[in-house]
């Protein structure tokens, strides 16, 4: 059968609003049978607008709705002379498509979506139907761009007739059996992203509402900085397909061996959920028809050993600079809960010192030790009573705290390059490169030198006698001797110097310099909203905080302060520009805008994301140019900050935050003047992919 007929065609279509003119369209359903009841199908749609606006750039309308009032695959083609509001930013409908799919015919329905998305994005195709005289010219032009696949449309028509079979008691003994409707699959997932603070979130999101819309269930777990709670074993038994969409090695993925598995970077989950969900799919239909798959992945796993907990892992056919960034953010992801345990015990402790002792609080209390003389020996002072005790306690965990962050990063970039061998001979080295004061510089040079190191020595080819103990002694020997005595006498002293001068020369930093710096972090904030050149701005500061130790007021405290101040100008600026000029922007930009607010408060500068891919000029200049502006602002009115994130939940913890407040307010006022004005400016909105705002 074919999706549109004649009689589904209105070519004068009118109505006061999209809703009375989805009903004339609905009513042509109900005139060729194909809706079996009008008020239900309009509900089923209108709960389809309520949740995204279906209104296209180039006065396109596309209300769509999968509805148990549907018989079989449809589509009703209307065209208005006035046009219709159908919640598009530049402008009324004029060309509508109401697309009707079976409840039971998800693959009807995504099916129609994508191949009438293509098709809008001809010109030709639309001044075709535009130009029509008759509705049978019009399906024809339809029908050369939008015809279902048979074996789809048979199968939606099948499952409809033995629904309405089985009700109407019709003997079918004998018959055919109709196919069976489309199998509800129990999917789980895994996320996790390199600082694991917002990606992670999103792509667990992208994956479930990816699998809610296919009609299947899903249960993701977050490996992200806040921890997780593990899928359980129960959980995983009863999983029909697994989807692994991240940039950190799966803790633990043992667990889930023997399952159809689709492995992508978690980017692919936020951007391509429907895609993995239909890779899911194709993977359980083809180890069903095949066991061997399903034996064969099992028997793998068992010959591979599964380590559990930590495991290592870089893309193998990824480029050299991409593998080093992956190691490098590896090594800042596991670094990360120190500095913020860590930091922000020490700027509590700061705080509690200056109500306890005054201006001078905080240089009195950085006197505070395990070892120190008299009152400054916490251990042997402390007092249940004193504010100055609690403020020195703080102070003393904090910076024990701090003091494992150059060996953490070093050992885990070791870890991300040589697996759980890299960990002994980094972590040690780490170790050495903070006692001899080369700071995090130190903890590169060691985490890289001890991960080639202990991974060239795992890859020797030795006795069957040697290999039992390679793991437990040769490496960890090895690798250790040689990364500590190469760094000791060799790279210590030189590297030591230059983290001397990096570091006397941000002491130095004031006036000019001091605003470049901020300008240039600021904008790499702003340039990609979390992307690797907003990963180097945020690693260069967090990185940093390592160096500052814990002095009150170093610069690298106001290093980290910029970064954040500027990575959350992006989403707060969209957010005011969709609250004072919505009308410059789509029902689906406005909805984001909403919730974008929250997203730059917590500094999680995805928020602008969903901006920016729909307009990336526009938005990636302002975005740049306003972060620029707060970056630059921060570091001249010296805010200063320990904790490597949280946004406004850690306003207290900021040193100057009434400056910090108004640099950030002056950069998003400045990028939503832009983005406004850049927005105003423009008549001729390009048109988008259809399949973005379905």
């Amino acid at each position: 059968m074919s999706l549109i007929t004649e009689d589904q065609v209105v070519l004068d279509l009118t109505g006061a609003d999209r809703h009375e003119a989805t009903r004339r369209l609905g009513e042509r359903l109900v005139a060729s049978g194909r809706c079996t009841d009008l008020d239900a199908f309009l509900g089923d749609v209108r709960k389809r607008e309520e949740t995204m606006a279906t209104g296209l750039p180039g006065g396109i309308g596309i209300p769509h709705a999968r509805s148990a009032a549907i018989t079989e695959p449809s589509l009703v083609f209307g065209r208005s002379g006035d046009g219709i509001d159908w919640g598009a930013k530049d402008g009324p409908a004029t060309l509508v498509f109401l697309i009707a799919a079976p409840e039971a015919g998800g693959d009807a329905h995504m099916q129609m979506l994508p191949k009438l998305a293509r098709a809008l994005m001809k010109k030709d195709f639309k001044a075709a139907l535009a130009a029509a005289t008759t509705e049978a010219e019009v399906v024809r032009i339809v029908s050369a761009e939008v015809e279902l696949d048979q074996p789809v449309m048979a199968a939606a028509a099948a499952g409809t007739a033995g629904a309405g079979a089985g009700a109407a008691g019709t003997d079918t003994t004998g018959a055919a059996a109709p196919p069976a409707a489309k199998r509800v699959l129990n999917l789980v997932g895994v996320t996790s992203c390199p600082t694991g603070i917002a990606h992670t979130y999103m792509a667990a999101e992208g994956l479930e509402n990816a699998a809610k819309a296919a009609g299947h269930t899903m249960k993701v777990e977050t490996q992200g900085s806040a921890g997780s709670t593990p899928l359980s074993a129960a959980e995983i038994a009863a999983a029909d397909a697994v989807i692994f969409a991240h940039d950190l090695p799966v803790k633990d993925a043992g667990r889930f061996a023997g399952k159809p598995l689709v492995d992508v970077g978690v980017k692919k989950g936020i951007s391509d959920g429907p895609a993995l969900v239909s890779q899911a799919e194709q993977l359980v239909t083809e180890w069903d028809a095949d066991p061997s798959k399903r034996e064969a992945a099992v028997a793998a796993a068992a010959a591979g050993g599964s380590s559990g907990g930590l495991t290592s892992k870089v893309e193998s056919g990824a480029s050299t600079g991409t593998k080093i960034r992956q190691w490098l953010m590896t090594g800042v992801s596991y670094m990360i809960p120190f500095v913020a345990a860590g930091g922000i015990l020490i700027a509590l402790s700061f705080m509690l010192a200056q109500v306890a002792l005054g201006e001078q609080g905080a240089i009195e209390i950085v006197k505070y030790g395990l070892t120190a003389e008299g009152k400054y020996n916490i251990t042997q002072s402390f007092s249940a009573l004193s504010l100055e005790s609690w403020a020195g306690l703080l102070f003393v965990i904090g910076g024990a705290s701090f003091g494992f962050l150059v060996p953490i990063l070093s050992g885990f970039i070791a870890f991300a390059i040589a697996d759980r061998p890299g960990l002994v001979p980094g972590i040690v080295g780490g170790s050495i490169a903070a006692t001899m004061g080369a700071g995090f510089l130190g903890g590169l040079a060691t985490g890289f030198l001890a991960g080639f190191v202990a991974r060239w020595i795992a890859h020797w080819k030795v006795a069957k006698g040697v290999r039992g103990v390679m793991p437990v002694v040769v490496i960890p020997l090895l690798s250790t001797l040689i990364t500590a005595g190469l760094f000791i006498t060799v790279l210590g002293r030189p590297i030591k110097a230059l983290s001397d001068a990096l570091t006397s020369g941000l002491n130095d930093m004031s006036g000019s310099s001091a605003l470049l710096l901020g300008i240039v972090l600021g904008a790499m904030m702003g340039f990609d909203l979390g992307g690797p050149v907003n990963k180097a701005a945020y690693f260069f500061a967090t990185a940093g905080l390592a160096t500052a130790g814990t002095v009150a007021d170093a610069p690298q405290l106001k290093i980290m302060a910029a970064v954040m101040a500027a990575g959350m100008v992006a989403p707060l600026a969209m957010a005011l520009a969709t609250t004072v000029r919505p009308h410059l922007f789509s029902e689906p930009e406005r909805e984001n805008g909403k919730a974008a607010w929250l997203l730059g408060a917590s500094f999680i500068s995805e928020g602008a994301i969903p901006f920016a891919a729909a307009d990336p000029v526009r938005i990636i200049t302002s975005s740049v140019v306003g972060s620029a502006v707060t970056g630059g602002l921060v570091m001249m009115f010296g805010a200063t900050l320990r904790a490597p994130h949280g946004g406004i939940w850690v306003l207290p913890l900021i040193g100057n935050f009434l400056l910090f407040l108004l640099a950030l307010v002056i950069g998003v006022l400045v990028m939503t003047a832009i983005v406004v004005a850049l927005k105003s400016r423009d008549t001729h909105l390009a048109e988008v992919d259809a399949s973005a705002t379905v």
